[in-house]
């Protein structure tokens, strides 16, 4: 495409994140360092001929989104905009990304971050206060909060003590579930054993409603450091080909020149106390559970490329659908997504554990 092509604005849009314009003066207390940058663009995810670096060599006033975000950037050295510390750290301590990067930020007041710079002595003193604030800022702003304004009501189907199912936004195939926990969480691993046994009805219950249907379950997790709220993605795949999703995980974990740890277990609470020893959480972190009860885990490392919709892409591959590997092409109105949701409670009622 022509750079008039890309830049071009389609109607209805909100300001990308990416769009990486910066008023100086706004950033003149920010971009004191001379830091590494990193150009953001899109690549084929099992491409790992770039590697990840904390530092790059930019030039200019840009700053990089990925940097300032997550600490680190996929282009490392290679990138064309600043890696500047100050800013990922005024960022850390509560102030808007969008006002680092642009120097403005067009959400107002309905924004939840902090829209001026922190003196040194401020993000210490304020991070107590903001840590406190925090859990409730966001679920007013989180997918999965049942609390919040921007939950998907409609596409819930059981609703727990500690966890709830629903479909998710642009479903890989039919009867894919989410199940979710009710708390604000970042990972299903920290929450408590009392929670965990409920999560295990849950996924016992839908394994036996696939199993009734000719299908079998793939259960996968991803927790980035990043992450706010957890989710458990279940995908059902026929029985013919449920035996297979094992040797395209480690052919795809191989392009990306990782193996994954295996283990296998008789039951699903086992796997997930093993999963609990396994998780660090000064990593990201992604497991799968095949059918055969065998679970596979990777702990990323903080310099390791590993796409975040991996288990997705790959039963997408699988399932030779790849262009349903992004949700957004899969996306439904809301008219059918509540008509799929009334129609899975219906079939799911028997099976419920909270019926």
């Amino acid at each position: 495409m022509s750079a008039a092509e890309i830049s071009m604005k389609p109607p209805n849009t909100t300001l990308s994140p990416y769009t990486l314009v910066v008023e100086q003066t706004a950033l003149k207390e920010v971009t004191k360092r001379s830091t590494d940058s990193v150009s953001d663009s899109q690549y084929w995810r099992y491409d790992v001929s770039q590697k990840r670096h904390k530092s790059g060599a930019g030039e200019g006033n840009k700053l990089c989104f990925k940097f300032i975000y997550s600490g680190s950037c996929p282009r490392g050295e290679k990138c064309n905009f600043q890696h500047d510390s100050d800013a990922r750290e005024q960022y850390s301590g509560g102030v808007c990304i969008d006002f680092l990067i642009k120097g403005k930020c067009e959400r107002g007041p309905d924004c939840n971050f902090k829209h001026d710079l922190q003196n040194e002595g401020e993000s210490h003193s304020r991070t107590r206060r903001r840590s406190e604030s925090d859990s409730g800022n966001r679920s007013k702003v989180c997918w999965f909060c049942l609390s919040s304004p921007n939950v998907e009501s409609h596409l819930i189907i059981s609703v727990g003590e500690f966890y709830y199912c629903a479909l998710p936004k642009g479903p890989l195939v039919q009867d894919h579930v989410l199940v979710i926990p009710i708390e604000h969480a970042p990972s299903t691993l920290t929450l408590s054993q009392q929670s965990n046994s409920e999560l295990v009805k849950f996924q016992n219950s839908l394994k036996l409603y696939y199993k009734n249907r000719g299908k079998e379950a793939v259960l996968f997790e991803w927790i980035s450091k990043r992450s706010s709220h957890a989710n458990i993605q279940v995908v059902p795949v026929p029985s013919s080909r449920a035996a297979a999703v094992r040797d395209i995980c480690n052919m795809a974990a191989e392009k990306l020149g990782f193996k994954f740890v295996a283990m296998k277990f008789n039951n699903s609470s086992d796997g997930r106390e093993w999963l609990r020893k396994q998780f660090d959480r000064n990593y990201s972190f992604f497991y799968v559970e095949l059918t055969e009860g065998t679970i596979l885990s990777h702990s990323v490392e903080e310099n390791e490329n590993f796409p975040a919709q991996f288990g997705r892409e790959v039963l997408a591959g699988l399932l030779n659908m790849p262009e349903r590997a992004d949700w957004r092409n899969c996306a439904l109105g809301k008219d059918e997504e509540t008509k799929m949701a009334e129609e899975f409670k219906k079939q799911f009622e028997e099976l419920d554990p909270n019926q």
